[in-house]
């Protein structure tokens, strides 16, 4: 007989509150607070207690935290990163779309 597993993809739920974001990916609170001070998280609310992150900030997160483990890289150089990251995910989608459209 299969064994059979059931889950819930947290990229496509939330929001998820700083203590849920926290225990998702292993990492302390004052961490996520670095992070949604230097601009690589954007939740939603004001203060720590009333923020909350969507699933894609969860996913976010993540890849922060492997880029962080991996390449070793302060705060500020993961938000550059991302953000670099981020531009070269919309451009390449963009030139796909142009692609399409051509019919290429």
């Amino acid at each position: 007989m299969k064994e059979v597993h059931i889950g819930v993809i947290l990229e496509q739920s939330g929001p998820f509150t700083l203590e849920e974001l926290c225990r998702a990916c292993g990492l302390q609170r004052a961490w996520v607070i670095e992070l949604v001070e230097h601009g690589v998280l954007e939740p939603h609310g004001q203060e720590p207690e009333g923020w909350r992150f969507s699933g894609s900030e969860l996913g976010r997160t993540r890849r922060a935290l492997r880029l962080q483990q991996d390449l070793e890289l302060n705060t500020a150089a993961l938000s550059l990163t991302l953000e670099l990251l981020d531009e070269v995910h919309y451009l390449r989608r963009r030139v796909r779309d142009l692609e399409t459209l051509l019919g290429r």
